[in-house]
């Protein structure tokens, strides 16, 4: 369900998108430059209805996805997972101590590997 949900909003995503590209520009912020959002007549084209169906459509899906994905997670919290551990805890590495990690100068004759005792 939530497969087709998400293919479906996808869907109207991009045909959203694709037809507010293709809508004419009034020129202006927010409508200003003529009979847009802000005046008092809207122009009821074919465009501008299609975007509103997609854009409520879209709306409707994003409420639907987010309403699964609460479903989904209900009962758990990321805080009631903090105190808990891994079954099986990997053993931190030991690095052993008191030699020198570093490669030995040029002309050194040190030995690479310390030698045990």
């Amino acid at each position: 369900m939530e497969n087709v949900v998400l293919i479906v909003h996808l869907i109207l995503a991009f045909g959203l998108i694709g037809i507010v590209l293709l809508q004419r520009s009034e020129g202006g912020g927010l409508g200003m430059g003529g009979g847009g959002v802000m005046s008092g007549r809207a122009a009821a084209t074919a465009l501008g209805k299609l975007t509103w169906f997609l854009a409520i459509g879209f709306i409707c899906t994003s409420l639907a996805l987010t309403i699964i994905a609460a479903e989904k997670s209900a009962g758990t919290s990321v805080l009631d997972r903090i105190g808990t551990t891994p079954a099986s805890a990997p053993e931190p590495v030991q690095v052993p101590t008191g030699t020198d990690l570093l490669p030995p100068a040029p002309g050194d004759d040190a030995p690479l590997v310390p030698k045990a005792d």
